[in-house]
């Protein structure tokens, strides 16, 4: 049972973030944003895989006219990128953008950061004051000495103190790192400090591969502690792995339903090829919009046991396999058969 800590409620594009709502899936887009044909694109295949917000980077004003004709042509709440200038922010909110992610101490002046909250809260347009420890004030570091959990809660404050002031506190809050250990650290600090929901990721974590395995244990022990209410996994790679990175996290966390699959290690009692059976099955129920578990085990030891603990499952024997359906045995097959058996079967009972 999910037992996300209590946090205020922001509402993006029609998608709530916090409170009880469900942990959403974030991306960002990498195409030039002014480029609406390839954004576009971008945003459609992102969604296909599971993504629930999406955030494209907004540097100039030709990306910032380029937003309503995005919009017209996507479903998914658009988020805009903001840096260090506030004239980008107020013509997004114009242009009916659902969100807007920007650092208030980076935009100039008091008086910026004014228009800027009277503009979101005209028009009720959330802001994300993004934390990363990798720009934190001069100030911050002189007291601290270095990145460190209170100094990026600190930097959180002095930010929502001023978008305070201005009466705007429809905030959502980030507190990024490229070291897993601070970026949990800050998480948990700020859950601690502050009501508003909080978007996790770990920051500039590298290559799909050492991304994954840096944002699973970052995002996931956060997760499973009740932190955390819209993540990002950040990779150098196709932002649709991102948000299958993203999805696969929260499943992992019992946060979300879907197809589920469970596969054993190989070991010399296993007499068929598991490896390649399980990268089958995998490739073939992807997509499949069922919340169910699929196992795929390798031999008599344990593989009949949570084969009959899956919905469906396979456990293999001297070239052959057993075909599971919620504990029952359902027949014997050749390894050939064994794949085509068990995805007939999931199919029919679609």
């Amino acid at each position: 049972m999910d037992k996300r800590n209590e946090t205020k409620k922001i509402s993006v594009g029609g998608v709530t973030v916090g409170g009880r709502a469900e942990v959403t899936v974030q991306s960002m887009c990498s195409t030039k944003t002014h480029d609406v044909e390839a954004t576009v694109r971008q945003i459609r295949e992102l969604q296909a895989a599971g993504c629930d917000i999406v955030r494209l980077a907004i540097p100039d004003m030709a990306a910032a006219e380029a937003v309503p004709a995005i919009k017209e042509q996507t479903e998914i709440p658009i988020v805009a990128d903001i840096h260090f200038d506030h004239r980008l922010a107020l013509a997004v909110a114009e242009r009916g953008v659902d969100k807007i992610r920007i650092n208030p101490g980076n935009i100039g002046s008091e008086e910026n950061v004014r228009k800027v909250a009277e503009a979101c809260k005209k028009r009720n347009i959330p802001i994300r004051i993004g934390v990363n420890a990798g720009s934190l004030e001069k100030r911050l570091i002189e007291k601290y000495g270095h990145p460190t959990p209170e100094a990026m809660v600190e930097s959180a404050k002095t930010h929502i103190e001023l978008l305070n002031r201005f009466d705007f506190d429809d905030i959502c809050l980030s507190m990024k790192a490229s070291s897993v250990p601070l970026t949990v650290a800050a998480y948990r600090l700020a859950s601690e400090e502050f009501p508003y929901p909080l978007h996790l990721g770990v920051t500039e974590t590298g290559t799909a591969w050492n991304g994954t395995v840096q944002s699973a244990v970052g995002i996931g022990a956060l997760l499973c502690e009740g932190i955390g209410n819209t993540i990002r996994v950040s990779l150098t790679a196709d932002p649709v792995e991102e948000v299958k990175t993203g999805v696969a996290i929260l499943k992992a966390a019992g946060l979300r339903q879907g197809i589920r699959l469970v596969s054993c290690p190989t070991c010399g009692r296993t007499q068929i090829d598991l490896i390649g059976l399980a990268h089958e099955v995998e490739k073939r129920i992807e997509g499949m919009d069922r919340n169910i578990t699929v196992a795929v085990m390798g031999c008599v030891v344990n593989g009949p046991g949570e084969a009959r603990e899956a919905d469906y499952g396979v456990a293999g024997g001297v070239g052959c396999g057993l075909l599971f359906k919620k504990g029952e045995v359902i027949g014997t097959y050749p390894y050939e058969r064994l794949c085509d058996a068990l995805i007939e079967l999931i199919e029919k009972d679609n």
